[in-house]
């Protein structure tokens, strides 16, 4: 670490995508923050700016648009807006090229990431820093890069912000919808075809909410391809589900936090759920809970039986292994989930 004295120290995160990770990575910048006098800019591609724009640990934001690095002009012109800001630190929790790339263009002399096997492709040699991860979960992970900057197990803090706006929005809806009681959030949709569980098995799971435990169930949505989903949820549901409106990522994250708990696959919301410590109901194909699972200990997360982690095109493109999931594990799942969120609400009464 450079000695600087009493200077704020510039600092530049390149977490570039995806959503889920960059909700994971925010208890990193918080506890930067939190222990150091700090001016931090975070490099993003849109929309996870959204969440970032008034966080209380992000002072400054630089967005990419996708596919910026086959672009040679617009590799020149960030050179030279990263020249302007003269960073002290970069930390590079994604330790990829796309994200390394640009802490070398910096001219920071300080370039944190990970050593491999987590820091991939040219990381390792554009990042002069590099830190051997000893933990699985990202969020852990993550915290380990500041190690170099002195700052050891400090306390995870996600802090998603809201604003009066925004609240007004998602508080119109629940009042419209009568929604002043126990509430589920449901989220079909996912990045990737390899966590996509059918929607008629979301279905059949807001029908069991609302049948069994009289708790109805908002089922949101992002793009024309997940409301028809979203639609058939609804139609299968018994009358027990609710369609969404449209929501930005802030209005999604307002909505989270007045629910009782959220069902859905490895995705950005299930993230944006588990940091508003809203408890989850996470379905798990391809990827490894350990590494990115909701993180907490107050969740239920279901695994295909004789479950692999699953690598190169099947990651993505095999939807076999969460389909596998049968519908009375996870009925089984939210059973155990009302029984502890309702013993939680007995125990504060």
């Amino acid at each position: 670490m450079p000695n600087l004295g009493n200077k704020q120290l510039r600092v530049l995160i390149t977490r570039l995508s995806h959503i889920g990770d960059c909700v994971l990575t925010l208890p990193m910048v918080s506890a930067l923050r939190d222990q150091m006098n700090v001016h931090t800019t975070w490099l993003v591609e849109s929309p996870t700016d959204q969440l970032l724009r008034t966080h209380d640990a992000v002072d400054d934001l630089v967005v990419l648009r996708s596919g910026w690095t086959k672009q040679p002009v617009q590799i020149l012109e960030l050179r030279k807006r990263l020249r302007v800001d003269s960073f002290d630190i970069v930390i590079d929790p994604q330790s990829l090229t796309k994200s390394s790339l640009p802490g070398w263009l910096s001219g920071a002399k300080q370039r944190i990431g990970f050593a491999k096997p987590h820091g991939r492709e040219l990381a390792p040699f554009l990042n002069n820093q590099r830190v051997s991860a000893t933990k699985s979960h990202l969020v852990d992970r993550s915290l380990e890069l500041l190690k170099p900057l002195g700052i050891d197990q400090p306390n995870v803090r996600f802090s998603l912000p809201s604003d009066q706006a925004t609240t007004t929005v998602v508080k119109n809806f629940l009042q419209a919808q009568h929604l002043n009681c126990d509430f589920a959030v449901i989220n079909p949709g996912a990045g990737w075809p390899s966590k996509k569980w059918p929607p008629k098995q979301f279905g059949v799971v807001a029908r069991h909410l609302g049948q069994s435990f009289q708790i109805p169930s908002v089922v949101t949505w992002a793009g024309e391809n997940e409301r028809r989903e979203a639609e058939e949820i609804v139609e299968k549901s018994g009358g027990h589900g609710i369609l969404a409106p449209p929501t930005s990522l802030m209005e999604f994250t307002e909505l989270i936090r007045h629910a009782k708990f959220f069902v859905g696959s490895d995705t950005g919301p299930m993230h944006i759920a588990a940091a508003c410590n809203t408890p989850c109901v996470a379905l798990y194909g391809p990827t490894d809970p350990a590494k990115c699972g909701p993180y907490g200990d107050h969740h239920e997360v279901i695994l295909p039986v004789g479950w692999q982690e699953l690598f190169g095109k099947q990651r993505r493109n095999d939807p076999g292994p969460i389909r596998s999931i049968a519908i009375d594990r996870v009925l089984e799942a939210c059973d155990r989930m009302v029984a502890k969120t309702r013993a939680g609400i007995r125990q504060a009464a």
